[in-house]
């Protein structure tokens, strides 16, 4: 009989050290295995309560015919022999559990091991000690957490499940059963918020690190040698269940009393208006006593997240953020700004329309008795589109004072961005969290104030690491072959969030992305799990516009077919004094 060597010459690339991988080479994922080569240990079919795995009774050469069993690697663990030969895992399955695909884009983007080293760090408090050898961990608390905030329809039994995958079905040598559905709770109130605020932070500095390194722009702002990269800075608004302790730590907005039927936690995010990037996310109370605007968050921001202002940015806001007091200090840190201003600010010209139709004036900041005037140059423009009947003003301010190197009407063209880049960007992340709660619609499910503040931090943290991961798949997808991107690169933006999201999502469950895989067969997973999403692309660029829609729940039917959606190119008409 012939049987297979014990490395065959051309199975290990050249140079290649196996040592670390447990001797399997390569990146293969199934293994063949004779069915007549399979053998129980102890000799006779495992009985009931016996556990272990089946041994391989020898290899000799597959041949035509032959049935054969493929295996799927879950793990490589040290093995524990019985006395009566049963052969199973050493360990816990808690750390082999990993997040698949978007743990390799945390690692690749923060290094490897952030998850535990945090979790290292964590104190555990309440019912949970973390003396005692447990079904959970804090690391494994924290994946099941982030992985919580991606599958708005699972329970907590049902959310383990996925980190643990197939690790469930070893034969480890210490029983181990997915637990029930009260022990993450109980592991999420001991382990308390700080770990995933520490851990967002993180994520979002690491991305950051990585939109310096990669040129993503999908829009270029200013002339060749004063080119900025354009961001978006927006607010929004997120339901959380009512419970006592929520809508005295949150409030709600949109009533007077704070009679609205869900609290709320308001966010301020700026985000990279060509990927929907994250790059900083305060938050806090809508309503109440302790509610605090966008403008108080932005001053938050400005102090938490200052790396994120730099010289070489461009921000967009809308009009909610006015005052030179305010504008002021965001431009103390570097950065520029694009704002929307509303009808009723004054903006007095301080000089003759500049060739592009723009023009110089000021905002008045300080108090009263020490005034002072903020220099802006303000662009006026019309946007019309076909088959609608009037067209929409409007009016930004920017300390982008050379109209050479920054025209008006790429500014113009630069606002419309800030949809993309926020609206477009929170609608996104709002739909991994759509009915996690007790309501219908984007909602959070945890119902202390303090796990709210986890499962935010776990939320930021999980969207932003899918967009990590259609980035990824953007950058090694191949330009389409035809259509109106026909040779072009790919951009992140035409990567599927909900594509990246399902794809995270499939490779945790799999089983098949623990920590103990050999890096070949790691790798080979990573790329089979970048590969669906960068073939699901999206239609960009498509110029469709719709009448502005309510964002609260009104007591009037909806329109219905009412609303008229026009796909046409928008006409900017700048702003000029009529020709003499």
């Amino acid at each position: 009989m012939k049987f297979y060597p014990a490395a065959l010459p051309d199975a290990i690339p050249a140079g290649q050290d196996t040592a670390g991988d447990g001797g399997l080479a390569g990146a293969g994922q199934v293994i063949a295995i004779r069915a007549e080569d399979l053998v129980s240990p102890p000799g006779r079919l495992p009985a009931g309560g016996e556990r272990t795995a089946l041994v391989v009774a020898g290899t000799p050469r597959i041949r035509k015919g032959d049935q054969v069993v493929f295996v799927k690697v879950i793990a490589v663990a040290p093995a524990v022999v019985r006395r009566d030969g049963q052969v199973q895992a050493g360990g816990h399955p808690a750390d082999h559990a990993r997040l698949g695909a978007i743990e390799r884009q945390l690692d690749d983007l923060a290094g490897p091991g952030v998850i535990d080293e945090i979790a290292a760090a964590a104190t555990l408090t309440g019912k949970v000690k973390g003396t005692a050898r447990r079904a959970m961990t804090a690391a494994l608390t924290i994946r099941a957490a982030i992985l919580m905030a991606l599958m708005p329809d699972a329970g907590y039994r049902e959310i383990l499940a996925a980190v643990l995958g197939d690790l469930v079905l070893v034969p480890w040598h210490r029983p181990f059963r997915v637990p029930g559905p009260k022990v993450m709770p109980a592991w999420r109130a001991a382990l308390g918020p700080d770990p995933l605020t520490g851990l967002q932070d993180r994520v979002l500095a690491a991305a950051g690190a990585e939109h310096r390194d990669h040129d993503y722009r999908a829009v270029f702002v200013g002339e060749p040698g004063h080119e900025l990269r354009l961001g978006s800075i927006d607010g929004s608004v997120t339901r959380v269940p009512d419970t006592p302790a929520n809508r005295g730590a949150f409030g709600s907005t949109g009533t007077a009393d704070d009679s609205a039927p869900y609290p709320q936690v308001r966010d301020l995010l700026a985000t990279d208006a060509s990927t929907r990037g994250d790059l900083a996310v305060v938050s806090g109370p809508s309503g109440g006593l302790k509610a605090e605007g966008e403008q108080v968050l932005l001053d938050a921001m400005l102090i938490r997240y200052r790396a994120v202002f730099t010289a070489d940015r461009l921000g967009v806001m809308d009009r909610n953020f006015r005052g030179a007091d305010r504008v002021s200090r965001m431009l103390a840190t570097g950065t520029h700004v694009l704002i929307r201003v509303k009808s009723d600010i004054a903006l007095p010209r301080i000089s003759g329309f500049l060739p592009d139709g723009s023009y110089y004036s000021y905002l008045a900041g300080g108090p009263p008795g020490g005034r002072w005037c903020l220099k802006v140059r303000v662009i006026e423009y019309l946007v019309d589109v076909e088959g609608q009947d009037t067209g929409e003003l409007f009016c930004l301010i920017t300390d982008l004072h050379d109209y050479v190197a920054y025209p008006a009407g790429q500014l113009a063209a630069a606002y419309a961005w800030r949809w993309s880049g926020s609206e477009t960007s929170l609608k996104e992340a709002k739909s991994a969290i759509s009915g996690a709660g007790p309501s219908a619609g984007p909602i959070f499910r945890s119902k202390s104030p303090a796990l709210v503040g986890q499962e935010h931090a776990a939320w930021i943290c999980g969207t932003e690491l899918c967009r990590a991961l259609a980035r990824t798949a953007a950058r090694r997808a191949a330009p389409a072959r035809k259509g109106r991107r026909a040779g072009q690169k790919v951009q992140p933006r035409e990567i599927s969030f909900t594509a990246a999201r399902r794809a995270a999502l499939a490779s945790s469950r799999s089983g098949a992305a623990t920590a103990s895989l050999p890096a070949p067969m790691a790798t080979a997973l990573h790329r089979d799990t970048l590969h669906a999403p960068g073939r699901r692309r999206i239609v960009i660029d498509r110029h469709r516009h719709r009448h502005r829609k309510a964002k609260t729940c009104q007591a009037f039917p909806a329109a219905g077919r009412a609303i008229t959606t026009r796909t046409a190119i928008a006409q900017v008409s700048l702003c000029m004094p009529a020709a003499a």
